[in-house]
């Protein structure tokens, strides 16, 4: 949704309509992730993707049909169906996709959605897609952290108090997937599915180290849409001119910042922190944090094989035990054969997707089974 956010909203302003179809539940070897989002606008121009090409005509000829009946739709498309092929579906995955009319009267509350995912506040939208109750299908609440408000309903008080709950636990961990309960919100029941879509903050990479390496990993992580921030030590390396790519500059002790950072609550589990100094002064005491902090999706360190047994030495000698050494990715990166710093960077980068996802970094036409994981 963030990518047609700002397309959606103009529309909204203007008071039209807009048909939007969003993949709220994938299967196999699906082409885009729940949370994907294609708009067919008033004037029938598409913004958006929800397949990568494979069933954008479809959804677009769908959207057409919504925004003249107004009546929400959850089709499913997948090479079981006869009609997948027709649309170009032919990867092998089953995607579903929820297609429903939006404008001022049915969806209020998104210009305070927006506000917040601009803002960076961390907001969640739960969607019913399918209920017994036609009239149900398409109602929506906007779910917030503990402490602020929930707007909407999604048709009783049962039913709101075990998404808002679910959701809210789905928010903390940015996570977007559908849920299922019974009718009225029963948790072992079938036949209402709630899409939730989580806008948490953008993830951070922590790069820590002022070289030639950091800008190309900078330049990376904002390409893959993290919130980059550089952190060295020496103000003379440390400068914003020399990385561009990342949102700020930090001059401090990397092991200082790492720790005002987690206890300011600015460090969570999709936090990657890559450490590109290799130098001991500065990064034992950094991976002495780094290493201890409960929820950290990834802990690089750069060095040759001796830097890395001297760094694990060091790190032993400081009281770290050998599970939380494990956590260490060391020499950092797939084996690549990476040279250039943008290389490397490559590298680095393939390490935190493949840790991300699970994937084992080796080449697809050397594996045999799905592609997606």
């Amino acid at each position: 949704m963030r990518d047609v956010l700002e397309r959606l909203m103009t529309w909204w302003d203007a008071g039209e309509s807009v048909a939007v179809g969003t993949v709220v539940a994938t299967f196999d070897s699906a082409p885009r992730q729940p949370g994907a989002v294609m708009l067919v606008g008033p004037g029938l121009e598409a913004v958006g993707s929800v397949s990568g090409g494979c069933v954008e005509g479809a959804v677009y000829q769908l959207g057409e049909e919504i925004l003249a009946s107004g009546e929400p739709v959850l089709q499913r498309y997948g090479v079981s169906d006869e009609s997948a092929f027709a649309v170009g579906l032919t990867c092998g995955g089953i995607i579903d996709i929820f297609v429903e009319r939006i404008d001022r009267t049915s969806y209020p509350e998104l210009a305070e959605v927006a506000g917040d995912i601009a803002a960076g506040r961390p907001v969640a939208v739960a969607t019913v897609v399918a209920h017994p109750d036609p009239a149900r299908v398409g109602r929506r609440l906007v779910v917030r952290p503990e402490g602020r408000p929930v707007d909407g309903s999604l048709g009783s008080e049962r039913a709101d108090d075990a998404v808002v709950d679910d959701a809210r636990g789905l928010l903390e961990n940015g996570r977007t997937e559908t849920l299922e309960y019974g009718p009225d919100g029963q948790r072992r029941g079938e036949g209402m599915r709630v899409f939730v879509s989580s806008y948490a903050p953008v993830p951070r990479l922590l790069v820590f180290g002022a070289i030639d390496f950091a800008a190309a990993v900078a330049r990376l992580g904002s390409f893959l849409g993290y919130r980059v921030t550089v952190c060295d030590a020496r103000a003379v390396f440390a400068t914003a001119s020399r990385f561009p790519s990342a949102d700020e500059v930090i001059v401090d002790w990397p092991h200082r910042y790492l720790s005002a950072e987690a206890a300011a609550g600015r460090i969570d589990g999709r936090t990657a922190i890559c450490v590109l100094t290799h130098d001991p002064k500065f990064d034992v005491p950094l991976l002495e944090v780094a290493l201890r902090l409960p929820e950290v999706a990834y802990i690089g360190a750069m060095g040759s094989r001796r830097t890395h047994d001297d760094r694990l030495e060091r790190l032993r000698e400081a009281g770290l035990t050998d599970a939380e050494l494990d956590r260490l990715a060391s020499p950092i990166g797939l084996d690549l054969g990476a040279r250039t710093p943008e290389e490397t960077a490559v590298s680095i980068a393939a390490e935190i997707i493949a840790q991300h996802w699970g994937g084992a970094g080796d080449r697809l036409s050397r594996r045999a089974g799905r592609i997606h994981h």
